[in-house]
Protein backbone atom coordinates (compact mmCIF):
# COMPACT_ATOMS: atom_id res chain seq x y z
CA UNK A 1 0.00 0.00 0.00
CA UNK A 2 1.26 3.67 -0.91
CA UNK A 3 0.44 6.18 1.43
CA UNK A 4 1.28 9.48 1.66
CA UNK A 5 1.11 11.24 5.04
CA UNK A 6 1.13 15.51 5.08
CA UNK A 7 2.52 16.98 8.23
CA UNK A 8 4.15 13.56 8.46
CA UNK A 9 6.82 15.37 10.95
CA UNK A 10 4.14 16.82 13.49
CA UNK A 11 3.44 14.98 16.37
CA UNK A 12 0.58 12.87 15.42
CA UNK A 13 2.13 12.60 11.96
CA UNK A 14 5.59 11.33 12.67
CA UNK A 15 3.79 8.29 15.17
CA UNK A 16 1.23 7.40 11.87
CA UNK A 17 4.45 6.91 9.37
CA UNK A 18 5.99 4.77 12.33
CA UNK A 19 2.65 2.62 12.29
CA UNK A 20 1.70 2.63 8.73
CA UNK A 21 5.82 1.40 7.93
CA UNK A 22 5.30 -1.11 10.93
CA UNK A 23 2.24 -2.34 9.02
CA UNK A 24 4.44 -2.98 5.33
CA UNK A 25 3.37 -0.28 3.87
CA UNK A 26 5.40 2.16 1.63
CA UNK A 27 5.16 6.06 2.57
CA UNK A 28 5.42 9.10 1.18
CA UNK A 29 5.60 11.95 3.93
CA UNK A 30 5.28 15.87 3.31
CA UNK A 31 5.86 18.81 5.44
CA UNK A 32 6.49 22.49 5.60
CA UNK A 33 8.39 21.92 8.99
CA UNK A 34 6.56 25.15 9.62
CA UNK A 35 5.63 23.02 13.47
CA UNK A 36 6.59 19.68 12.00
CA UNK A 37 10.47 18.72 13.48
CA UNK A 38 12.51 16.83 11.49
CA UNK A 39 14.10 14.90 14.25
CA UNK A 40 10.52 13.73 15.16
CA UNK A 41 11.24 11.43 11.92
CA UNK A 42 15.44 11.47 11.86
CA UNK A 43 14.74 7.64 12.80
CA UNK A 44 12.79 6.62 9.49
CA UNK A 45 15.80 8.25 7.39
CA UNK A 46 17.40 4.97 6.45
CA UNK A 47 13.97 3.25 5.80
CA UNK A 48 13.65 2.51 1.75
CA UNK A 49 10.27 2.27 2.11
CA UNK A 50 9.83 6.33 3.66
CA UNK A 51 10.40 9.09 1.63
CA UNK A 52 10.20 12.53 3.08
CA UNK A 53 9.52 15.93 1.00
CA UNK A 54 9.85 18.98 1.86
CA UNK A 55 6.25 20.62 0.70
CA UNK A 56 3.47 22.79 1.20
CA UNK A 57 0.27 21.84 0.32
CA UNK A 58 -1.39 25.46 -0.34
CA UNK A 59 0.75 24.50 -3.19
CA UNK A 60 -0.26 21.68 -5.56
CA UNK A 61 1.70 18.28 -5.89
CA UNK A 62 1.49 15.40 -8.69
CA UNK A 63 2.43 11.99 -7.00
CA UNK A 64 1.02 8.40 -6.92
CA UNK A 65 -0.97 7.21 -3.75
CA UNK A 66 -3.27 4.36 -2.87
CA UNK A 67 -4.47 6.32 0.98
CA UNK A 68 -3.85 9.63 1.89
CA UNK A 69 -3.80 11.33 5.00
CA UNK A 70 -4.12 14.89 5.42
CA UNK A 71 -2.89 15.95 8.72
CA UNK A 72 -0.94 19.17 7.82
CA UNK A 73 -2.36 22.31 9.93
CA UNK A 74 -0.78 23.85 13.41
CA UNK A 75 -2.81 22.35 15.75
CA UNK A 76 -2.17 24.28 18.97
CA UNK A 77 -3.11 28.07 19.34
CA UNK A 78 0.02 29.35 19.86
CA UNK A 79 0.96 28.17 16.54
CA UNK A 80 -2.00 28.65 14.47
CA UNK A 81 -2.69 31.93 15.47
CA UNK A 82 0.73 32.96 14.53
CA UNK A 83 -0.31 32.84 11.29
CA UNK A 84 -4.02 33.02 10.70
CA UNK A 85 -3.78 33.52 7.29
CA UNK A 86 -1.78 30.67 6.39
CA UNK A 87 -3.50 28.71 8.74
CA UNK A 88 -6.94 28.81 6.93
CA UNK A 89 -5.16 28.38 3.75
CA UNK A 90 -3.88 25.29 5.19
CA UNK A 91 -6.80 23.80 5.79
CA UNK A 92 -8.83 24.80 3.25
CA UNK A 93 -6.84 25.25 -0.20
CA UNK A 94 -4.48 22.88 1.29
CA UNK A 95 -7.05 20.19 1.46
CA UNK A 96 -8.76 21.29 -1.65
CA UNK A 97 -5.09 20.42 -3.23
CA UNK A 98 -5.21 17.06 -1.43
CA UNK A 99 -8.98 16.15 -2.64
CA UNK A 100 -7.69 16.93 -6.13
CA UNK A 101 -4.95 14.74 -6.03
CA UNK A 102 -6.99 11.78 -4.24
CA UNK A 103 -9.76 12.36 -7.10
CA UNK A 104 -6.64 12.23 -9.95
CA UNK A 105 -4.87 8.91 -8.31
CA UNK A 106 -8.45 7.76 -7.46
CA UNK A 107 -7.23 7.32 -3.37
CA UNK A 108 -9.13 7.29 -0.25
CA UNK A 109 -8.52 10.42 1.70
CA UNK A 110 -8.52 10.85 5.18
CA UNK A 111 -8.96 14.16 6.80
CA UNK A 112 -8.18 15.06 10.32
CA UNK A 113 -10.47 17.40 11.60
CA UNK A 114 -11.07 18.14 15.09
CA UNK A 115 -13.22 18.24 18.45
CA UNK A 116 -12.69 22.46 17.76
CA UNK A 117 -15.32 22.22 14.86
CA UNK A 118 -18.05 22.07 18.13
CA UNK A 119 -16.27 25.63 19.58
CA UNK A 120 -17.76 26.17 22.75
CA UNK A 121 -19.75 23.71 23.20
CA UNK A 122 -23.76 23.99 24.83
CA UNK A 123 -24.09 19.91 24.04
CA UNK A 124 -22.46 18.12 26.45
CA UNK A 125 -20.49 15.63 26.04
CA UNK A 126 -20.43 16.12 21.92
CA UNK A 127 -21.78 14.03 19.46
CA UNK A 128 -20.75 13.79 15.94
CA UNK A 129 -24.58 15.57 14.94
CA UNK A 130 -23.80 18.54 17.15
CA UNK A 131 -23.53 21.51 14.70
CA UNK A 132 -21.52 23.50 17.09
CA UNK A 133 -21.10 26.63 18.58
CA UNK A 134 -18.02 28.64 16.90
CA UNK A 135 -17.52 32.02 17.01
CA UNK A 136 -16.24 33.03 13.29
CA UNK A 137 -14.38 36.09 13.80
CA UNK A 138 -12.78 34.98 16.58
CA UNK A 139 -8.90 33.97 18.02
CA UNK A 140 -9.83 30.71 17.64
CA UNK A 141 -11.64 30.86 14.33
CA UNK A 142 -8.79 30.68 11.64
CA UNK A 143 -8.39 26.74 12.94
CA UNK A 144 -12.21 26.07 14.06
CA UNK A 145 -14.04 27.13 10.53
CA UNK A 146 -11.30 26.40 8.24
CA UNK A 147 -11.16 22.95 9.80
CA UNK A 148 -15.74 23.06 9.28
CA UNK A 149 -14.53 24.57 5.40
CA UNK A 150 -12.42 21.11 5.24
CA UNK A 151 -15.00 18.82 6.81
CA UNK A 152 -17.61 20.45 3.98
CA UNK A 153 -15.28 20.25 1.08
CA UNK A 154 -14.34 16.80 1.56
CA UNK A 155 -18.04 15.66 1.76
CA UNK A 156 -18.56 18.24 -1.11
CA UNK A 157 -15.84 16.24 -3.26
CA UNK A 158 -17.50 12.65 -2.33
CA UNK A 159 -21.00 14.05 -3.41
CA UNK A 160 -20.08 15.65 -6.58
CA UNK A 161 -16.86 13.23 -7.72
CA UNK A 162 -17.37 10.48 -5.96
CA UNK A 163 -14.44 10.66 -3.65
CA UNK A 164 -13.31 8.18 -1.37
CA UNK A 165 -13.46 9.83 1.80
CA UNK A 166 -13.04 9.46 5.47
CA UNK A 167 -13.17 12.14 8.68
CA UNK A 168 -11.92 11.64 12.20
CA UNK A 169 -12.57 14.72 15.16
CA UNK A 170 -9.86 14.22 17.43
CA UNK A 171 -9.73 15.70 20.34
CA UNK A 172 -6.84 16.76 23.30
CA UNK A 173 -4.05 14.15 21.95
CA UNK A 174 -0.79 13.90 23.84
CA UNK A 175 2.11 11.80 24.23
CA UNK A 176 6.28 11.89 22.95
CA UNK A 177 7.22 14.18 20.03
CA UNK A 178 4.77 17.25 21.22
CA UNK A 179 6.88 20.76 20.38
CA UNK A 180 7.91 21.65 23.26
CA UNK A 181 6.69 25.45 23.18
CA UNK A 182 3.30 24.38 21.73
CA UNK A 183 1.54 25.80 24.23
CA UNK A 184 -1.16 23.03 24.96
CA UNK A 185 -2.05 22.39 28.51
CA UNK A 186 0.20 18.57 28.90
CA UNK A 187 3.55 19.73 27.45
CA UNK A 188 3.06 22.99 29.14
CA UNK A 189 2.65 21.79 32.62
CA UNK A 190 5.27 18.66 32.89
CA UNK A 191 7.96 21.43 30.92
CA UNK A 192 7.23 23.99 33.97
CA UNK A 193 7.08 21.06 36.57
CA UNK A 194 10.21 19.59 35.27
CA UNK A 195 11.82 23.44 34.93
CA UNK A 196 10.74 23.79 38.56
CA UNK A 197 8.31 26.70 37.26
CA UNK A 198 5.41 27.67 38.56
CA UNK A 199 2.16 25.54 36.60
CA UNK A 200 0.15 28.25 34.65
CA UNK A 201 -3.52 27.89 34.80
CA UNK A 202 -5.84 30.37 32.41
CA UNK A 203 -9.14 31.14 34.32
CA UNK A 204 -9.75 28.89 37.62
CA UNK A 205 -8.21 25.63 36.54
CA UNK A 206 -12.47 24.07 36.76
CA UNK A 207 -12.70 23.74 32.96
CA UNK A 208 -12.42 20.35 31.44
CA UNK A 209 -10.45 18.32 29.12
CA UNK A 210 -10.28 14.82 27.89
CA UNK A 211 -7.03 13.51 27.20
CA UNK A 212 -6.04 10.91 24.89
CA UNK A 213 -2.70 8.79 24.39
CA UNK A 214 -1.00 9.23 21.05
CA UNK A 215 -0.96 5.26 20.23
CA UNK A 216 -4.28 5.44 20.90
CA UNK A 217 -5.21 8.33 18.56
CA UNK A 218 -3.41 6.37 15.86
CA UNK A 219 -4.80 3.63 16.04
CA UNK A 220 -8.14 4.79 15.68
CA UNK A 221 -7.04 6.54 12.65
CA UNK A 222 -5.72 3.42 11.29
CA UNK A 223 -9.04 1.78 12.01
CA UNK A 224 -11.06 4.56 10.24
CA UNK A 225 -8.77 4.60 6.96
CA UNK A 226 -9.74 0.59 6.74
CA UNK A 227 -13.73 1.18 6.94
CA UNK A 228 -15.14 0.15 3.72
CA UNK A 229 -18.56 2.19 3.89
CA UNK A 230 -18.18 4.44 6.62
CA UNK A 231 -17.12 7.72 5.97
CA UNK A 232 -17.27 9.88 9.11
CA UNK A 233 -17.15 11.86 10.81
CA UNK A 234 -16.48 10.25 13.92
CA UNK A 235 -14.83 11.02 17.70
CA UNK A 236 -11.59 9.96 18.27
CA UNK A 237 -10.61 10.99 21.89
CA UNK A 238 -10.70 9.45 25.51
CA UNK A 239 -14.22 10.35 27.08
CA UNK A 240 -12.79 10.45 30.50
CA UNK A 241 -13.68 14.15 31.38
CA UNK A 242 -10.55 15.56 34.14
CA UNK A 243 -10.35 19.14 35.44
CA UNK A 244 -7.10 21.58 34.15
CA UNK A 245 -6.75 21.93 37.99
CA UNK A 246 -6.65 17.52 38.60
CA UNK A 247 -4.09 17.43 35.95
CA UNK A 248 -1.53 19.98 36.85
CA UNK A 249 -2.24 18.13 40.38
CA UNK A 250 -1.56 14.74 38.81
CA UNK A 251 1.66 16.09 37.10
CA UNK A 252 3.26 17.53 40.04
CA UNK A 253 2.45 14.17 41.68
CA UNK A 254 3.90 11.78 38.87
CA UNK A 255 7.39 14.52 38.61
CA UNK A 256 8.02 15.11 42.54
CA UNK A 257 8.01 18.95 41.14
CA UNK A 258 7.98 21.31 44.08
CA UNK A 259 6.52 24.09 41.67
CA UNK A 260 3.43 26.17 42.35
CA UNK A 261 0.52 26.91 40.75
CA UNK A 262 -0.08 30.34 39.56
CA UNK A 263 -3.67 31.34 37.77
CA UNK A 264 -4.23 33.78 34.95
CA UNK A 265 -7.35 35.05 33.23
CA UNK A 266 -9.25 32.66 30.60
CA UNK A 267 -8.05 33.73 26.81
CA UNK A 268 -11.39 34.61 24.94
CA UNK A 269 -13.51 31.89 23.33
CA UNK A 270 -11.43 28.73 24.95
CA UNK A 271 -14.36 26.04 25.69
CA UNK A 272 -15.23 25.66 29.07
CA UNK A 273 -15.72 21.78 28.50
CA UNK A 274 -15.09 19.43 26.54
CA UNK A 275 -15.82 15.63 26.14
CA UNK A 276 -16.45 13.59 23.52
CA UNK A 277 -18.97 11.07 22.78
CA UNK A 278 -17.52 8.17 21.55
CA UNK A 279 -20.44 5.75 20.59
CA UNK A 280 -19.87 5.82 17.37
CA UNK A 281 -16.15 4.90 17.24
CA UNK A 282 -17.14 2.09 19.58
CA UNK A 283 -20.03 0.41 17.65
CA UNK A 284 -18.65 0.69 13.88
CA UNK A 285 -14.80 1.10 14.80
CA UNK A 286 -14.60 -1.03 17.93
CA UNK A 287 -12.14 1.34 19.28
CA UNK A 288 -12.32 2.97 22.27
CA UNK A 289 -8.74 4.24 24.32
CA UNK A 290 -6.75 1.73 26.31
CA UNK A 291 -4.17 3.65 27.99
CA UNK A 292 -4.97 5.16 31.18
CA UNK A 293 -3.74 8.77 32.01
CA UNK A 294 -1.45 8.04 34.62
CA UNK A 295 0.42 5.29 31.84
CA UNK A 296 0.61 8.23 29.15
CA UNK A 297 2.04 11.08 31.36
CA UNK A 298 4.61 8.95 32.61
CA UNK A 299 6.15 8.11 28.93
CA UNK A 300 5.01 11.87 28.39
CA UNK A 301 7.28 13.01 31.09
CA UNK A 302 10.17 10.45 30.40
CA UNK A 303 10.27 11.94 27.11
CA UNK A 304 10.29 15.84 28.06
CA UNK A 305 13.08 14.57 30.78
CA UNK A 306 15.14 13.57 28.15
CA UNK A 307 14.47 16.82 25.63
CA UNK A 308 15.30 19.10 28.49
CA UNK A 309 18.54 17.60 28.70
CA UNK A 310 19.52 18.06 25.41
Amino acid sequence: MNTLVTGAAGFLGSHLCDRLLAKGYDVIGLDNFFTGNKNNIRHLFDNNHFEMIRHDIVEPILLEAEQIYNLACPASPVHYQYNPVKTIKTSVIGTINMLGLAKRVKARILQASTSEVYGDPEEHPQKEEYWGRVNPIGPRSCYDEGKRVAESLMVNYHQQNNVDIRIIRIFNTYGPRMAMNDGRVVSNFIIQALKGKPLTIYGKGEQTRSFCYVSDLVEGALKMMEQEEFIGPVNLGNPVEIKIIEIAEKILELTGSKSKIIFHPLPEDDPVRRRPDISRAKKILNWQPRVSLEEGLKKTIHYFKNEIKK
